[in-house]
């Protein structure tokens, strides 16, 4: 996505235009970084650190679901340079005192409440050493949590509200376990200032072995060149599961350094020697062990990163006891409004089969646990389809004869041979637009799927590896295949599946979809926490996630919209995939967040088709790589005054390519500025703002199209940022203009229209 785009465009203003309660800077919201510990135990009461930056101020934490209490009980952060220095001149005058006093009776004696006043300097002063250098962590909110022992399990959304508006949510989790924590560790914990001989000399943090006592999870976090070492005791014969959050807490850090935390476990027995030993879980980044305790003793668990990178976000949690773990599970899914019964391979099981009734669920994906002895296991992903469903022959390995099947279908199947590959053929005219889709890694299988497509002649007709699937942006490696092939001739066609690594086993589990095409679409709103001043206009973006060539337009709107908010902007042009549309708040401010539901809406072969879209935020991998990261709420925090403006041409603005388009734009006024900016956000190419003109409670801005740059029929959402500018004097203590930011005017759809046509 470009950064904001400043071009030209102002005009002065003989009246005034804009509120004065908005003449501020553009307030940057909180960002959290990491959350230590990331989670507790049901009817639990505990403290919560909270690392980030522009937390001063939070007053509020905010946590999904229910059953969760959450109170600020603190705030902290390096000193600064300044801060410091005028501390050293206060312990010197104390200590100049101090001594003035010992050699002269008559002197100021020095008291109680002095000896406090240094002992308190000395304590702050302690934190020069810890100041941040990576401001992403540099501020500490402090959190009371309380858990309602009938809290449901599993992972929340954590959220911290501060006057500059709502944060970034960090994953929280609610388990059932008794939980142990090591020390937290700050950018003002004091680390720097450790003087032990158990000290690790490259960060001063004194590291020594916890005992724990299993079942349990541990929470601790990972400085650089640090191993993390747990004893515990116990019994031969034990099948002890050990299972690492990591990666699934904090999957894109702050700032991309030093990297994202890659945790290895490995539990080590009493003379040091490593018996067991795992850097991931299958393709999951992190690991996870079963095992089979060979001897009755002591023995400890080893964490650390894989190449001993580390920062206070390198936050884990351990879970480990005789618990029940799901390693495979077959099939991968099943068919909606049915009963579908699943083989469960793992660890400490209760049973080897689970059902369940599918009645009144939809299709999608869905995530479920099972239980052994009340406790629940890890999360498992299936899905559940409406088309009919069959199961791969155990006879289409290897170079058996092709399995006969029936579009369209979804068949469950698995590679369960290193080297195998499953055929499937089945009839088709002339003209389809055929699809075979593979659902594997998306729903937890290793399986790194290749399709091939041939004809009845053996002649391949397309091949497939990876394909990349927008609306799984946890997935560390886009393994799945997927082909859209437009058959050429009546007759039979084959599509094969195998493994591209050649590798095999009951857990490379798979569901194959085979059929025609089904256009259709899924929904992005980005971000997932939004805050507006009442009044006021945010910018959102919309992502399209289009399926089997769907490409018509989208209508977006908000879904029982509280009174007073409005969606500018709502329409996704037919083939466009990323929309930036306006939010615009009601006018008086709450102290809770509005939860919001966005929903798109178009017409598919004659029926409406409507999709909710699922919050989300964008997040960068290595400086390149863009992520939507699915979140569970779409929380909008409403406060504090904003510039009401609107659009008030008619829309779609049509801008001549070659030529120019005139907007206007109402505002609402209280203060007077001399000059007033315009700068459009991420703009089309060769759209610009040519210039503006005001009257007594409008502006008019003029719009230019390069017809070099820009093509008829092209067709989004303009999105202008609104600054004004009061000139300065020629005082040397008073700047030379000041400039504040109003906000942004609600999204102008637009459209460009060849050159002969008029403008709007």
């Amino acid at each position: 996505m470009k950064p904001f785009t400043r071009v030209a465009g102002s005009c002065l203003l003989a009246v005034a235009l804009f509120a004065t309660a908005s003449a501020q800077p553009q307030r940057v919201a909180p960002h959290l970084g990491f959350v230590y510990p990331a989670g507790g135990k049901q009817g639990a009461t505990f403290s919560v650190s909270i690392g980030g930056q522009n937390l001063v101020g939070t007053t509020t934490a905010y946590v999904s679901g229910t059953g969760v209490r959450a109170r600020v009980v603190g705030y902290d952060r390096p000193l600064s340079q300044k801060e410091i220095n005028d501390l050293r001149e206060k312990a010197q005058a104390l200590q100049d005192k101090r001594q003035a006093a010992r050699n002269d009776p008559k002197k100021p004696p020095f008291t109680a409440d002095d000896e406090k006043k240094a002992a308190e300097i000395r304590e702050t002063l302690a934190k020069r050493s810890n100041r941040q250098a990576n401001p992403a962590l540099a501020e500490t909110v402090t959190l009371e949590i309380t858990l309602a022992p009938d809290a449901a399990t599993g992972e929340r959304e954590l959220r911290l509200k501060a006057p500059n508006g709502l944060s970034n949510p960090l994953v929280f989790c609610v388990g059932q376990l008794p939980e142990i924590s090591e020390e937290v560790v700050t950018a003002t914990s004091g680390r720097g200032n450790v003087r032990s001989r158990t000290a690790d000399p490259r960060n001063g943090r004194t590291k020594t072995e916890m005992d724990i006592s299993p079942p349990t999870v541990v929470n601790g976090q990972i400085l650089p060149g640090e191993v993390d070492r747990f004893r515990f005791t116990a019994k031969r014969g034990q099948r002890l599961v050990v299972a690492v959050n990591a990666r699934a807490l904090i999957p894109y850090l702050a700032d991309a350094v030093p990297g994202w935390f890659q945790a290895t476990v490995a539990v080590l027995d009493a003379k040091g020697r490593e018996i067991a030993y795992d850097d991931d879980f299958q393709f999951n980044p992190d690991p996870a062990l079963g095992i089979e305790i060979p001897e009755d003793g002591a023995y400890s668990i080893e964490i650390k990163d894989a190449i001993y990178r580390g920062r206070e976000d390198f936050v884990y949690r351990i879970t480990v006891g005789e618990l029940p773990f799901v390693t495979s599970i077959f099939p991968l899914g099943g068919k909606v409004a049915g009963q579908a019964t699943f083989d469960l391979t793992g660890w400490n099981l209760a049973n080897e089969k689970i059902s369940m009734d599918t009645k009144e669920r939809g299709t999608g994906r869905f995530v479920l646990a099972v239980r052994n002895q009340g406790v629940l296991s890890n999360p498992i992903k299936i899905a559940l389809d409406a088309d009919p469903e069959c199961f791969a022959s155990e006879s289409t390995g290897g170079n058996s004869a092709p399995q006969t099947v029936s579009l369209p279908v979804i068949v469950n199947g698995r590679i369960e041979q290193a080297g195998d590959e499953d055929s499937f053929v089945f009839e088709a005219r002339a003209g389809a637009e055929f699809v075979a889709e593979v659902f594997a890694r998306r729903l937890g299988s290793p399986l790194d799927s290749i399709l091939t497509l041939t004809d009845a002649s053996g002649r391949q007709l397309a091949i497939n590896d990876d394909f990349d699937d927008k609306g799984a942006g946890l997935l560390t490696h886009q393994a799945d295949s997927r082909i859209t092939f437009t058959l050429p001739a009546d007759g039979a066609y084959t599509v094969k599946l195998g493994d591209a690594q050649r590798h095999g086993g009951s857990e490379y589990g798979y569901r194959l979809r085979l059929g025609l095409a089904e256009p259709n679409f899924e929904l992005r709103v980005v971000p997932s926490s939004l805050s507006i001043r009442s009044g006021a206009s945010v910018p959102i973006t919309v992502y399209a996630l289009r399926h089997d060539g769907f490409a018509g337009e989208i209508l977006v709107g908000i879904k029982d919209a509280p009174r007073g908010f409005f969606l500018s902007g709502g329409r996704i042009p037919p083939g466009e995939d990323c929309v930036k549309m306006t939010l615009s708040a009601l006018s008086t401010p709450r102290d809770e967040p509005y939860d919001l539901t966005v929903v798109g809406l178009t017409t598919i072969a004659g029926r409406q088709v409507a999709h909710t879209a699922v919050p989300a935020d964008d997040m960068m991998q290595a400086f390149a790589y863009h992520h939507l990261v699915t979140a569970k709420e779409f929380k909008v925090d409403v406060s504090g005054r904003g510039t009401a403006m609107r659009v008030q041409s008619k829309l779609p603005v049509q801008i001549p390519a070659g030529g120019t388009a005139r907007v206007r734009i109402a505002t609402y006024a209280a203060r007077p500025y001399d000059t007033a900016h315009f700068e459009l956000i991420d703009p089309p190419a060769g759209v610009t703002v040519k210039s503006s003109s005001s009257g007594s409670d409008y502006v008019d801005v003029v719009l230019a199209c390069d017809p070099t740059k820009a093509k008829a029929g092209q067709q989004g959402n303009l999105m202008l940022n609104a600054f004004g500018e009061r000139r300065g004097s020629t005082s040397k203590k008073t700047p030379a203009a000041q400039r504040s930011s109003f906000g942004v005017v609600p999204a102008i759809p637009f459209e460009i229209v060849a050159s002969g046509k008029p403008s709007t």
